[in-house]
């Protein structure tokens, strides 16, 4: 849509009027904020104009304009300029994760969580795999004849254990034979490939007769199945309530509960590359968020791992803060999973820091 340059300062100018206000925008009010050299009477005549495009409305007769959803798109794809993090919302995005050793999942919910203090809208992670997920390395830990501990280490770099206790005796000397052969036998391999035929030449190698190698190999099958799924948290959903579009309460539990429907979720897009995707009102294709606003950021975890971070709220939001804050937080989230640093001892790749 080809507008003129005065055009495109007015409706930036009344986008950003009303973020921060949440008021509709009158041309007097522009002719005091802008140097345009014009009358209020030029700005209102301007404004209707970007009326009759489909990019301002007018809610009522007397009242100044609000923008559309198709105003908004012209403003993120030709307007609007590029964030900025402030070093202290920096220090707070360094501050606000735990080390890695917390787990990729505690990561994820804490990053979650900062999304929605920084952004104050409901914010939700999602994490899954860019292929299978495979066992990386096999500890069985000797408690006494009847008890041993299962540890695995996973391709996601999470690790997951497991007691377990059996009516047979079991021998310190047995478990060690059985844990060099599930490394030897059993890492790098997908789900499907673990399969019966293996495992009973993995029993047979080790003269199990007590249905060891049996425990070991389906606690193994039962996490890698459960890495198939996707996985959301959603963090301060109700902060959605704090922005006037949402006072009103049917309009409010539409997106609640979509917020609370972890399937719906899984269905939300991601950017088609790392960085940022803005969704706009109608944009949405779920009924429940056709006037509202998605955006969302991707990062890359290694080792086939993936995850996007990303906020609900009114179409009447500060675009360019808000995604330069998502992508400092996911690309400080990709870092600690991918390099295994920690986000207090350096610097972060991402939005550029506002002095």
């Amino acid at each position: 849509m080809e507008i003129s340059g005065r055009k495109k300062l007015i409706l930036k100018a009344v986008i950003e009027d009303y973020v921060a206000s949440a008021e509709p925008v009158s041309s007097k009010a522009l002719q005091g904020r802008l140097d345009l050299g014009v009358s209020s009477a030029t700005i209102r005549n301007e404004m209707s104009e970007l009326t009759e495009l489909g990019l301002l409305e007018q809610p009522h007769t007397s009242a100044g304009r609000v923008p559309t959803a198709t105003g908004y798109r012209v403003y993120v794809n030709e307007l609007m300029g590029q964030g900025d993090v402030s070093r202290e919302e920096a220090a707070e995005i360094q501050q606000g994760f735990d080390a890695p050793s917390a787990g990729f999942e505690q990561m994820v919910a804490d990053a979650s969580k900062l999304t929605n203090k920084l952004t104050a809208l409901p914010s939700y992670a999602m994490q899954t795999a860019h292929g299978a997920v495979t066992a990386q390395r096999f500890e069985l830990v000797y408690v006494d004849d009847h008890t041993f501990i299962i540890v695995v280490l996973l391709s996601n770099k999470s690790v997951q254990n497991r007691l377990v206790t059996l009516p047979t005796t079991t021998k310190a000397e047995t478990l060690t034979k059985l844990a060099a052969l599930f490394n030897a036998s059993f890492t790098g391999l997908a789900e499907p490939e673990l399969t019966v035929e293996r495992i009973a030449a993995t029993e047979r190698a080790a003269g199990d007769v007590n249905g060891v190698t049996a425990v070991i190999a389906g606690f193994v099958i039962e996490i890698l199945m459960q890495t198939k799924a996707k996985r959301t948290v959603v963090s301060g959903a109700t902060s959605l309530l704090g922005h006037p579009e949402f006072h009103d309460v049917e309009r409010a539990r539409r997106v609640l509960g979509y917020l609370a429907n972890e399937q719906e979720l899984l269905r939300l897009p991601a950017p088609d590359s790392d960085g940022v995707k803005i969704m706009i009102g109608p944009e949405n294709l779920a009924e429940e968020l056709r006037d509202s606003s998605v955006v969302v950021a991707k990062y890359d975890a290694g080792d086939n791992m993936q995850g996007i971070i990303g906020v609900v709220g009114p179409t009447r939001m500060d675009y360019g803060k808000v995604a330069a804050r998502l992508s400092y937080i996911a690309s400080g989230l990709a870092n600690m999973l991918a390099m295994g640093s920690t986000l207090g001892s350096g610097e972060i790749a991402g939005g550029d820091l506002d002095e």
